[in-house]
């Protein structure tokens, strides 16, 4: 492998991705560079004469070596080039240029290989293209077309801009705004969406698969997996390489071979079971046979220490540069049990693995994979397909779902996260994902524990407390649970019965204990009895257990049914089992049954039992859930009027330029980049005598506050940092001299007078830029509740209307927003329009490491901004900006 040359100057490393391209495959942009002149003749020559009349408007059937000089050599500011390579082949090449030096309009230009038509390579590049401009404050593309170049004009129109057309001297002249809009995000998310599950559906339903590591020995892990392949009878073609055996060896009755590349007829799917040291050589030959995905079971990578992380991350850079797919290293494997496919590429045996059904499960350490496909076979759930990402180099289980979002035969998902390292990325697609199928949850490990991150795993550090992350799943709609076992009980109930149209259930079963047991758990988990408990005699007859059960589904009162069962000594009855779930199944209501003493009777049935009522009533109470939110309106993404996006941008880069590692914004910025977005905070005088809080308030009049402004005494309440209801010279020089001689022996400098708001409830929003999750957004009642109690609530821009309304109503000092006591409730509205600003704000800008604004004065007329701090700082690259990219 030869050497990269050295990087040019300037040289933007950061705008290098790997992006997944329409038909799945894998493709790498980066900056074009001056050593890219031999590719780019190599490029221009494979074009036919139409593509090249096409983009220089002339038959150049060489380009000179001044053009090419002037296409790989550029500025990456005035003039802009990005490259797209397959397989460390050119493919596409991208580019603008300014109009004038530092202009905000720039020309811009594709020119796509004739080979590589029709795979989305020009709209990836506009699309990188847009949002480095977009960074570097160009505004606008233009472009000047041929009229038959359908194809170009064709990527443009698609894009989701608002595209304006002039024809003029035989040419289309085409002009937009590179603005994101809301059509041009959901583009790019639907060809991402639809990308990256053909990817998925690539490594799950290869035709031919090769275990590279097929030993002849029984008991290796590469002899394992082609047993089970084989026994699990693979509908495709399989191949057994094993380089120390003689070509031609039968092992499970195939011929093997000594390298991928000697296999006929090539092979969509490798499983690579070698000792760790071999895997990168091995890599090398699959990439030489075009193997399109890699499972890589092999252990001692990022979890074994330093060498193992290097050797992970050449992994991953291989596997890109060659455009496959990954999925480990240290993988338990994957399963397809479509008929049509019947892979058990897995270390699970035959009659280990769950049979064939609805359940899509993903888990990430091969130990729990075991676990996992233990836990639903013993439970009879069918899966429909299975993968477990080991230290999650590549695929993750966002790339699962996007592929489960269009499975028909998927229902119901479950994911078992030990990390997650682009949450999102995961809210989003888990949102839409939530939806139209339950998405179940059990995640480990946040909140930045010691143990909160298994070793191996790619993951960004995080400042944010557990409860942000679960009000983040809540957000999307999650079903999250605590562990595995109570992720099989309600996947156990959301796969075989119907969501409950509310929250009201019955309670019937022939022991009052059991009933008693049964309601006092579902009132516990927010559920209401309002049929039963019922209980009938305990040497009652299946008829007489029958009929109680459809005597509760009957009742329109009822949404769902707790049906607990415990046979007389010796008299253990199936009968009864049936009678319950022949009930439930001419119903359109869902049942929880338990039946103590009668072991296994739930293994193979579509009725859900469990073994305790209080597995069950858990289980209905977040099916419960999440049929509410399911049934909720989601909202509208928030749009407020009135903002400058340039304003705001003007006062970052200033300040940036002035300060690169950033720094706290000063009053008058502050209000600068918040009043671009409508937030208009009132003004205060600082002031450092008597005589001049004196003279400050005779040209504010009316009714003034004193305060103390120190960082130092922003968390010590109760000690009198302000003085309220000044409406008198004497009384605001009285107020100075005594708020001075206060917190001057405390070397708190800083007093501050500010005219008195509205008497209301005093709130606090703030904003952060997390590593990991990216803008959050938090609110909640200022001053204990928040620091004391920590009451707030945190959501993920962007938001909708229904997110800042739940937001609001979730913490436990909402009431006093709504007249508690008597007071008069506050302006919901304006309060909810100031936090749709901030949000928005926050997503637009992550250059904001901080905002806070407090105090917020919230009241019946409306809602006034009292104070805000801001800090800014270089941005980071989130896990998820408008640009597709696969995580690195």
């Amino acid at each position: 492998m030869t050497e990269p040359a050295p990087l040019p100057p300037g040289y933007p490393q950061e705008w290098e991705a790997d992006v997944v391209l329409s038909d799945g495959m894998v493709a790498h942009v980066r900056p074009i560079r001056p050593d890219d002149t031999e590719a780019i003749h190599e490029f221009h020559a494979g074009q036919s004469d139409e593509s090249i009349y096409l983009r220089f408007f002339a038959p150049i059937k060489r380009l000179s070596d001044k053009d090419v000089h002037r296409f790989t050599h550029v500025d990456y500011h005035d003039r802009v080039a990005l490259v797209m390579t397959v397989r460390d082949k050119l493919v596409g090449i991208g580019r603008y240029d300014r109009l004038e030096p530092d202009g905000p309009v720039a020309e811009v230009a594709f020119n796509v290989s004739d080979h590589h038509q029709g795979r989305g390579i020009g709209s990836v590049l506009l699309e990188h293209l847009a949002d480095i401009g977009r960074e570097d404050d160009v505004r606008r593309f233009v472009a000047d077309v041929l009229p038959q170049n359908r194809k170009m004009i064709g990527v443009f129109r698609d894009a989701g801009y608002e595209v304006s057309h002039e024809f003029d001297d035989g040419v289309i002249a085409v002009a937009f705004d590179i603005e994101p809009t809301d059509e041009s995000r959901a583009v790019r998310m639907s060809r991402e969406h639809r990308s990256e599950a053909r990817s998925m559906r690539q490594v799950l339903h290869p035709s031919s698969v090769a275990v590279i590591g097929a030993s002849r020995r029984p008991d290796t892990v590469g002899r394992v997996f082609l047993e089970d392949i084989v026994a699990g009878g693979y509908r495709g073609r399989l191949h057994a390489v094993n380089n120390r055996a003689e070509p031609g060896t039968l092992i499970e009755g195939l011929e093997s071979v000594a390298s991928v590349r000697d296999v006929e007829g090539g092979v969509d799917l490798a499983v690579i079971a070698v000792p760790a040291p071999d895997v990168l050589q091995i890599v090398d030959e699959c990439a030489d046979a075009s193997v399109k995905t890699l499972v890589v079971a092999s252990e001692g990578f990022a979890e074994s220490g330093p060498e193992g992380e290097e050797r992970q991350r050449e992994l991953l850079e291989r596997a890109r540069r060659y455009g496959m797919r990954v999925l480990g290293p240290n993988s338990f494997g994957l399963i397809n049990n479509d008929p049509e496919v019947s892979l058990n590429a897995t270390l699970a045996s035959v009659e280990h693995v769950p049979p064939h059904g609805s359940l899509g499960l993903f888990a990430q350490s091969g130990a729990l994979g075991v676990a996992v496909l233990a836990s639903a076979q013993r439970r009879g759930l069918g899966i429909s397909t299975f993968a477990s990402a080991g230290n999650r180099v590549d695929i993750s289980g966002n790339d699962l779902m996007q592929y489960w979002l269009d499975d028909d035969a998927t229902s119901a998902v479950g994911l078992y996260l030990e990390s997650m390292g682009n949450p999102r990325k995961f809210s989003r697609i888990a949102r839409k994902l939530s939806s139209i199928k339950p998405v179940v949850v059990v995640k480990s490990g946040v909140g930045g524990g010691k143990y909160a991150t298994p070793r191996g795993h790619r993951v960004r550090s995080t400042q944010e407390r557990p409860e942000a992350f679960a009000q983040m799943l809540k957000q999307a709609g999650v079903i999250r649970v605590e562990n595995l076992h109570q992720l099989f009980d309600v996947a156990q109930l959301v796969i075989n019965q119907p969501l409950p149209a509310g929250r009201r259930v019955g309670v019937v079963t022939n022991s009052d204990a059991l009933g008693s047991l049964a309601a006092d758990a579902a009132v516990s988990w927010g559920l209401e009895v309002t049929h039963g408990p019922v209980s009938v005699t305990a040497e009652a007859r299946t008829d007489s257990f029958r009929e109680v059960v459809e005597q509760a589904l009957a009742d329109p009162a009822v949404d769902a049914l707790i049906a607990c069962f415990i046979p007389p000594v010796a008299q253990i009855d199936p009968e009864v089992v049936d009678a319950v779930e022949q009930a439930v199944d001419r119903s359109d209501k869902p049942c929880v049954a338990t039946f103590l003493g009668m072991r296994g009777v739930g293994a193979t049935r579509r009725l859900p039992v469990y073994p305790t009522p209080e597995d069950g009533v858990r289980a209905l109470a977040a099916a419960s859930r999440y049929a509410d939110w399911r049934r909720s309106d989601r909202g509208e993404r928030v749009r407020p009027e009135g903002i400058n996006r340039r304003a705001a941008h003007d006062v970052l880069e200033t300040v940036l330029a002035q300060e690169p590692a950033g720094r706290e914004l000063t009053p008058e910025e502050a209000d600068a980049l918040l009043s671009a977005y409508g937030i208009d905070v009132w003004p205060t005088v600082a002031v450092g005598s008597d005589e001049e809080a004196v003279d400050a308030y005779k040209k504010m009049r009316g009714t003034v506050v004193m305060k103390a402004t120190s960082p130092l005494l922003q968390h010590q309440p109760g000690q009198g940092w302000i003085r309220t209801g000044l409406r008198h010279p004497k009384a605001v020089g009285a107020a100075y001299r005594d708020l001075d001689a206060l917190v001057r022996p405390l070397g708190a400098e800083g007093i501050a007078l500010q005219q008195m708001a509205p008497p209301g409830v005093a709130v606090e929003i703030n904003t952060s830029e997390d590593a990991l999750f990216g803008p959050v957004v938090g609110f909640g009642v200022a001053g204990l509740p928040v620091d004391l109690l920590g009451d707030v609530a945190h959501r993920f821009p962007p938001m909708t209307d229904v997110d800042i309304e739940d937001m609001v109503g979730s913490i436990k000092a909402a009431p006093m927003l709504d007249g508690y006591r008597g007071a008069m409730p506050v302006d919901h509205g304006a309060l909810h329009d100031l936090i749709a600003r901030v949000s928005v704000l926050t997503d637009d800008h992550p250059e904001l490491a901080h905002v806070r604004l407090n105090p917020v004065m919230a009241h019946q007329d409306g809602i006034e901004v009292l104070g805000a701090r801001v800090h800014v700082a270089p941005a980071p690259t989130r896990t998820d900006a408008e640009r597709r990219a696969m995580s690195s």
